[in-house]
C-alpha cells in the first residue's frame, strides 16, 4: 500500500488537476470526491472553494467542512484520483453521501488504486478523530462496493430515493 500518497491541492498542481478534470469530462464520468471540480469555471475558482471547504466558518451554506486530497503516484507523481473527507455528516450525507467520496481517473482504473486511496483516506479520518466512518455507493456500482468492503466496511442497509438505491457501509476505526 505505498503506490499512492495523499497530497493537499496547491497552485503548483494546477496543470495536473485540470488535466484530471478534462479526462473525466471527455469520458462522461462522474467526478466524486473532487469538491465540485467539474463545475468550477477555473482552477482558481475551484481552489478558492477547496480552501473555504476546510473550515466550518468558511464552508458554503448547506455544505459541511471537508478536506479534499489528491492521490498521487509515489512512482511518478501522476494524479491518479481524488478523495474528499467530510468532517461531519448532515442529513443528506447520513442517508446518501457518507463521510468519503472518491474517484479514480479512467486510465488508471482496475489496478486497485481505489482500495488503496480509501485505505489512506481512512487513516486521515482517524487523524481527524472520525472513528465511525460512513461510506456509500450506488447499488449498481459493484466496483465501488468491492472497494468499500475491501477496507473492512460492513453494509448496514440500502436507501431508495426514486429509482436510485444507495448502499450504506460503516467502518469503525481503532483508537
Amino acid at each position: 500500500m505505498n503506490r499512492l500518497k495523499l497530497v493537499l491541492p496547491a497552485p503548483e498542481y494546477k496543470e495536473e488537476i485540470m488535466e484530471y478534470k478534462k479526462e473525466f469530462i471527455e469520458n462522461g464520468d462522474s467526478m466524486d470526491g473532487t469538491a465540485g471540480l467539474r463545475n468550477a469555471e477555473t482552477f482558481e475558482d475551484w481552489y478558492d472553494a477547496f480552501l473555504h471547504n476546510l473550515k466550518e466558518e468558511t464552508v458554503k451554506e448547506g455544505l459541511v467542512p471537508s478536506t479534499t486530497y489528491m492521490a498521487m503516484s509515489t512512482k511518478d507523481n501522476r494524479l491518479i484520483g481524488m478523495i474528499d473527507i467530510r468532517h461531519r455528516l448532515n442529513d443528506y450525507l447520513l442517508n446518501f453521501g457518507g463521510h468519503i467520496g472518491y474517484s479514480v481517473r479512467k486510465s488508471e482504473r482496475r489496478q486497485g488504486y481505489a482500495t488503496e486511496m480509501l485505505a489512506l483516506g481512512l487513516i486521515e479520518c482517524a487523524k481527524m478523530n472520525i472513528r465511525k466512518v460512513l461510506i456509500t455507493c450506488d447499488k449498481d456500482n459493484i466496483a465501488s462496493a468491492k472497494t468499500i468492503r475491501n477496507n473492512g466496511a460492513k453494509l448496514e442497509n440500502e436507501v431508495q430515493e426514486g429509482d436510485r438505491v444507495t448502499q450504506r457501509y460503516w467502518v469503525t476505526l481503532d483508537k
